[in-house]
């Protein structure tokens, strides 16, 4: 059959072998999704007759990248590149597990892996290892090569294009023996092209591809891009698609679909022939908690740690997850692969449950800014009002709802509302038929807080749904929309409220809010959800329709008022 390897394979010659070694004498600490996937290999390695074991190819790609490439990146830019042992390890993996394949009947050796994915922390390396393969598949592949860089849009793509392009400039500055265009970079001597490949490309179809990285794949909904490079592998020998990444925040998107895969083969659930063709190599931690109370942990997920990613940047990264729950959600996820919920509980219960009352007749005559939530005319209404005094922020609040939600039968009492009781108590106005009175939510304002109290309102912000009827009534008043206006829009999203929100939650944690033991407020912050972003902004949600979170909503969008305006009123607040 196959001419088989008889080599007496052992840390002495196989990075693999070395790395699982290591790791079980303690030297290297990894988590159990790796040790497992490296028990699967080694195992194979060893007792597994439909494969063997081959290192030619990979240490002539390592070769190359540790005699030949430099680094991109400061502060190593133009440092010669020197493998790690995860490096070695992975790349021989990749490239020295062979198989056989019946062809036109004849025996024909291949590789074993098609497809791998690389689930590693930011700042590890990821794009600058890959980049750097692909530059040595780039010299010492196959002629008339294919490769391919890959991302969800061109400009990620273009992460390990351009790198490749640097790395490529530095060792032939000249273009001597390779050549970029604006389609592709080529090499003169065997044809091989390098060329970007995105979500956004036109024709993706019909390409005819040998090697290609993916990068970002957490951010992809849809398996679209890395379908189409699959199928334009279908006539190849030996092709490789290589997925890299770090978790994300898409719910159910494609790397979620990966993960089970991936996670499948690990455990043994999955010995299908596409399963045997795919390569997991997941840097993941075995728990949350222990992030938190042991540090060596980290390198489960961070293996560069202490080399290349920063123990000093590391541990503020933690801190600040300790502090703040948006922080918390991007730092688990972007720097220990932890995957987070879509959307998880901004505030933990003693946050926002304390005892802090106030008297109105306490703030008569002051100042104060405002913020209205009108998003649902037909559901519940929210207005509010700030007041700074002695360093504490004091808020004011009217609820308001359609007759129509006092229904008992209404899903929201399955959930904590007690309309009828709140509206009873004062909190809540009941508006007559089956939509809110927005003249009565400007009434307020005026009515109650500036007649009965004496409280001026100086500005108010609104979302900018079913709004006008609202500015109307504002407008008879003497609040106007407009250039130096008393009334403006707040957009609802991560980059209008990222920072009013992570202020509000500090002024919580911190008692600096007194909402006066509002059982509407207490209601809707505790439906408050978080959702975090790519970059790293969050953003109040609700994870059901009936568990409302307009007071939440409110409150930090009452905090960008602040943001924007608390300035100006130092000196009429004092």
């Amino acid at each position: 059959m196959l001419i088989q390897s008889k080599t007496n394979w052992s840390a002495d010659n196989s990075f693999l072998i070395e790395y699982r070694d290591r790791i079980d004498a303690g030297d290297i600490i990894a988590g159990y999704e790796l040790k497992t996937e490296l028990d699967n290999l080694i195992d194979d390695l060893f007792h597994n007759d439909a494969y063997f074991y081959d290192v030619t190819d990979s240490r002539l790609r390592m070769d190359f990248m540790e005699h030949c490439v430099r680094l991109t990146k400061s502060p190593f830019y133009n440092q010669p590149m020197i493998l790690m042992l995860w490096q070695k390890a992975f790349i021989e993996a990749v490239y020295s597990f062979k198989m056989a394949r019946d062809y036109m009947e004849r025996k024909q050796v291949i590789d074993r892996f098609k497809k791998v994915l690389l689930l590693i922390a930011r700042k590890n390396t990821k794009s600058e290892t890959c980049s750097a393969l692909g530059l040595s598949e780039f010299i010492t592949g196959n002629p008339g090569a294919d490769i391919v860089c890959s991302s969800n849009d061109d400009n990620q793509a273009s992460l390990t294009y351009d790198a490749i392009d640097t790395m490529r400039l530095l060792i032939d500055p000249d273009g001597i023996d390779t050549h970029r265009n604006q389609r592709f970079i080529l090499n003169r001597a065997t044809n091989t092209k390098v060329f970007k490949l995105s979500d956004r490309t036109k024709n993706k179809e019909g390409r005819n591809i040998d090697w290609a990285v993916v990068d970002e794949v957490h951010e992809m909904k849809t398996n679209v891009i890395v379908k189409s490079i699959e199928q334009s592998q279908s006539l190849k020998e030996n092709p490789k698609l290589i997925l890299i990444t770090t978790e994300g925040f898409v719910d159910g998107g494609f790397l979620d679909d990966e993960l089970k895969k991936a996670r499948a083969i690990i455990n043994g659930d999955d010995d299908s022939i596409s399963a045997q063709r795919y390569l997991p190599w997941l840097y993941t931690q075995d728990s949350e908690n222990e992030i938190f109370t042991d540090p060596q942990t980290w390198y489960k997920s961070n293996p560069t740690l202490g080399i290349v990613k920063k123990w000093d940047y590391l541990t503020e990264q933690v801190d600040a997850a300790r502090k703040s729950k948006s922080d918390r959600i991007f730092v688990l996820s972007k720097d220990f692969n932890i995957k987070q919920n879509v959307a998880v509980s901004w505030l933990n219960y003693e946050d926002y449950t304390y005892n802090a009352t106030f008297d109105i007749e306490d703030l008569r005559g002051c100042f104060a800014l405002g913020h209205v939530d009108l998003a649902e005319t037909t559901d519940l209404g929210c207005a509010k009002a700030l007041v700074v005094k002695n360093g504490i922020k004091y808020v004011l609040t009217q609820y308001f709802i359609p007759q129509t939600k006092l229904d008992p039968e209404n899903d929201d009492h399955n959930h904590g509302a007690k309309y009828k009781e709140w509206a009873d108590a004062g909190y809540i106005t009941v508006c007559e038929g089956n939509d809110i009175d927005l003249s009565l939510v400007a009434a307020w304002y005026y009515e109650t807080l500036y007649l009965e109290y004496g409280i001026k309102l100086y500005k108010c912000g609104y979302d900018q749904r079913f709004a006008k009827e609202w500015l109307n009534s504002m407008a008879t008043y003497g609040w106007y929309k407009g250039e130096n206006g008393d009334v403006e829009m707040i957009l609802q999203n991560a980059d209008t409220l990222n920072n009013a929100l992570l202020l509000c939650e500090a002024d919580l944690k911190q008692r600096l809010i007194n909402y006066n033991n509002n059982p509407v407020d207490r209601w809707c912050l505790g439906n408050a959800c978080l959702k975090v972003n790519e970059r790293r902004q969050a953003l109040i949600v609700k994870t059901n329709d009936a568990k409302k979170i307009d007071g939440a909503v409110t409150l930090v969008s009452l905090y960008e008022m602040y943001r924007r305006y608390r300035t100006d009123l130092k000196t009429k607040w004092g």
